[in-house]
């Protein structure tokens, strides 16, 4: 099994360009948690087997290392000597649920490798720092009637250019400039099977009836950062496997700028993900609102089409997608399955608690960004107080070693939904799933079409 194992990590490194697998590196490192899950009781200890590689053959070479909370500084420290290239690292044990993290170092060749893992303890048990406000629900109430009053659903589209460059023999592409509110805009690139048009050839002479086929409705946010819609055409096997999908963005910011148009506007921002503070000293100016409202709008507008099905409605997307995803899920009813990939969002003020671990952005790395105004504010923007309300199926994927949406506060989310779930855990992963994941989370979505 162990040897299965190895190989199946070596195949990693050479045909995953994964943050931890180095594209095209000489060296590799291979870390076996002595749990094949890589999960333990609080109070167990964790021992890990380290092995670093040049060409594939183990290396005796001197490792130091660090030993720390998810996400938090380091609490020990020491150095090993591979012996025939191998040495097993002590990592102690958490007394709280929570994941530790393995540091490593390695010069070769007067270069640094460096390479971490991260172990779990009891995180079953791990529950947010996020305070849930008694008027989350009559706030959010509030906010999408105030949108939809502003903005009549009839006139939430405001324009609709089919894309020729990306229309292929099975699918149509258009690209759909939405108001969701007053003072904002969204784009997206909507992809429709093409078999409609043809069976509307083909039926003339027949009922009425079948002259329009129906699909079921899928809504993709995207993950966190300025910028537009760069890969509209990335997961066209949704339209091919019979989806109306909406690929969108959340700035306002047309996919067919120009770069220099792009940066005049992103350099507006304070930093590229400036946006994320802005506004969060007011629940009502913080600029996440108008997001979470054009998710909600963005399915106004996909529920009006007459090729929707009327009854299956799915969010699917991975970080701040996947956070965006399980957000509009716990805010709109009409949503019948979820798919998220490591959310952020989730569990943002959990630093607030010295020795806790966060949530993507990461507001402790910034001063003065987790004060008691801001940390009210983003109980009614964070993903936890969305999970607990979601009615519909669930898929959720995580990684352990991921350092921009740590496996704590997805450990949190998945703790918190009480909605029938499913999850992929996928411990070896950082930032990213792979395309089999992700065509096997359409798959999912598939299998959860009602007819």
């Amino acid at each position: 099994m162990r040897a299965l194992l190895i190989s199946l990590l070596l195949m990693l490194g050479i045909s995953t360009q994964a943050e931890n697998y180095p594209y095209r590196s000489d060296c590799l490192w291979l870390t076996v948690p002595d749990h094949a899950d890589w999960l333990y009781k609080t109070g167990e200890k964790a021992r890990v087997e380290v092995t670093f590689c040049k060409y594939g053959i183990p290396q005796n070479v001197e490792v130091s290392y660090e030993i720390g909370p998810d996400m938090l500084p380091a609490t020990s420290s020491g150095k090993v000597k591979l012996k025939n290239g191998r040495a097993v690292i002590d990592m102690g044990t958490m007394r709280k649920p929570g994941f530790l993290d393995l540091r490593l170092k390695a010069v070769v060749d007067d270069k640094k490798y460096e390479h971490h893992v991260k172990v779990g303890f009891s995180p079953e048990q791990l529950q947010p720092y996020t305070k849930n406000p008694a008027d989350f629900d009559a706030f959010w109430k509030e906010t999408l009637e105030t949108a939809r009053k502003e903005v009549k659903t009839e006139k939430l589209m405001v324009k609709c250019e089919k894309v020729d460059k990306y229309t292929t023999d099975e699918f149509d592409c258009y690209l759909l400039k939405l108001h969701t509110d007053r003072s904002h805009s969204i784009y997206g690139y909507l992809t429709m099977p093409k078999s409609q048009s043809q069976e509307l050839k083909d039926l003339r002479t027949q009922s009425s009836k079948l002259l329009t086929r129906k699909y079921p409705v899928v809504l993709c946010p995207p993950g966190a950062g300025i910028k537009t819609i760069k890969e509209p055409m990335r997961n066209t096997y949704y339209a091919k496997n019979g989806f109306i999908r909406l690929e969108m963005e959340i700035h306002g910011l047309h996919p067919e700028m120009t770069s220099e148009q792009f940066s005049e506007i992103s350099n507006a921002f304070s930093g590229v993900n400036g946006y994320l503070e802005n506004g969060l000293d007011c629940r009502e100016n913080y600029y996440m609102r108008h997001v979470y409202v054009a998710c909600v709008r963005a399915l106004d507008y996909l529920c009006s089409l007459p090729e929707w099905d009327g009854r299956n409605v799915f969010v699917q997307g991975g970080s701040q997608g996947g956070a965006l995803s399980l957000i509009t899920a716990g805010l709109d009813p009409r949503v019948t399955a979820c798919v998220a990939n490591h959310p952020a969002l989730s569990d943002m003020a959990g630093y607030a608690e010295k020795g806790r671990t966060g949530g993507y952005p990461h507001f402790n790395r910034e001063n003065q960004m987790l004060t008691p105004q801001k940390i009210e504010t983003l109980q009614y923007y964070d993903v936890v107080n969305f999970a607990s309300r979601i009615k519909c199926p669930v898929y959720l994927t995580w990684g352990y070693n991921d350092n921009t949406c740590p496996p704590t506060t997805s450990y949190i989310v998945w703790n918190l939904i009480t909605a029938p779930k499913q999850s992929l855990i996928t411990p070896v992963n950082e930032h990213w799933t792979s395309e089999a994941t992700n065509y096997g989370q359409m798959l999912w979505l598939k299998e959860h079409i009602s007819e």
